[in-house]
């Protein structure tokens, strides 16, 4: 019995973190002396459906099967994907059976929150769109939640231990309860202790709509903070009415009054059409449980061949396989022995030769790779 119930490291690594049936599967093929050589595939999909995702998990899915005798090839982190599969493994069955529940879990919800967090970047390409979602989650999974969040694009994460092992600085300014700890009515003084106490480098963005009307504690910010950065507006749905009319009225009034540089923040169950409505008359916006609770993607992993012959379920299907991107941001998946389509972009690259880890993992490099590719294949237009 532990503190708390979180399945550790070591167990991960070790294969512990699995489904029972397959130590079942384990001790089967040991007692028949059979380790059959197999090709398997991670897919959603098996053919393209029109729906794209983001793929993301893929530096914990490759430590989690390093050192094992198996070749993986799988999409880059931050690649577009459209049906077909996203990683491949070959070799020995019996050493990496162990590991298939694990790796679909690094993969199904990495994915998910990198596909949530592009559509949330994507409806507001100009504005600044931050993750504020971890109070929603297990917080074993913070640094997951926040590296796939930037790898869908989003500028920026709020959970300090989550950055700390991701190697990003967590941001962020106040919440409600330092309004509150001051009192109702002393809204300016919890804005001068915040301002007074806080490093330089932190932006100076006040909370403004804890006890009264939002136009009225916002100027009183901008009177009270020297340097004001920014004001954020996070009223809850049940009193907030009109939410445009009252970004707009708060950029009237800063305005009016010479704080035409002071931005608008805005938080509290945004979504990506929230983000498309306000997205002219906000400035930037804290997303939360839109992307951190999203639905893992229903990821399977399938041998499709053994000992080189095609072997695959009903309704998989059998065969090496390799997806294309084509220059019209077509996704296509056709065998692997096969020729692609003209001009085809290959994406299953090598990412463990023997076991051994070939490929780097640069959170930067994915999150441009996604942004890039839901250009190229217009994702989440409107």
């Amino acid at each position: 019995m532990t503190a708390f119930d979180i399945v550790p490291p070591e167990a991960i690594a070790g294969g512990r973190a699995t489904d029972a049936y397959f130590d079942r599967t384990v001790e089967s093929l040991d007692h028949a002396g059979r380790n059959p050589h197999v090709v398997a595939e991670v897919t959603a999909d098996q053919f393209p459906t029109g729906e794209f995702e983001v793929l993301a998990g893929l530096k914990d899915a490759a430590h989690l099967l390093s050192g094992l005798p198996v070749d993986v090839h799988a999409l880059p982190e931050g690649q577009l994907f459209d049906g077909g599969p996203v990683c491949r493994i070959e070799g020995p069955y019996r050493d990496f059976a162990v590991y298939e529940t694990a790796l679909l879990g690094f993969l199904s919800h990495a994915s998910a929150v990198a596909t949530s967090a592009l559509r949330a970047k994507r409806a507001g390409p100009d504005s600044q769109v931050l993750s504020f979602g971890t109070r929603h989650v297990h917080p074993s999974i913070a640094a997951m939640i926040e590296r796939s969040a930037l790898i869908g694009g989003m500028d920026g994460i709020s959970n300090v231990a989550g950055g700390e092992v991701i190697d990003r600085e967590a941001g962020g300014t106040m919440p409600h309860a330092l309004m509150i700890a001051f009192g109702k009515g002393n809204q300016e003084d919890a804005w001068r202790a915040f301002d007074e106490a806080v490093p330089a480098e932190t932006p100076r963005i006040a909370l403004c709509d804890t006890y009264s009307d939002e136009v009225d504690e916002v100027i009183r910010a901008a009177e009270t903070i020297p340097d004001l950065d920014g004001v954020r507006i996070d009223t809850t749905g049940s009193r907030r009415g009109d939410f445009r009319h009252i970004l707009r009225e708060i950029r009237w009034e800063l305005d009016a009054r010479g704080h035409d540089d002071v931005d608008i923040f805005a938080s509290g169950g945004v979504t990506p059409e929230a983000i498309r409505e306000l997205r002219d008359v906000a400035d930037g916006f804290g997303v939360g449980s839109y992307v951190s609770n999203a639905d893992p993607i229903d990821f399977a992993l399938d041998i499709v061949e053994v000992e080189g012959e095609l072997a695959a379920k009903r309704g998989k299907l059998s065969g090496t396989k390799q997806v294309y991107r084509t220059p019209d941001g077509g996704h296509h998946v056709g065998l692997a022995d096969r020729e692609g389509p003209a001009d085809g972009e290959p994406l299953l690259e090598p990412v463990l030769e023997d076991g051994d880890i070939v490929r780097e993992f640069d959170v930067d490099a994915a999150a441009e790779r996604a942004l890039s590719d839901a250009e190229r294949v217009a994702f989440g237009a409107r």
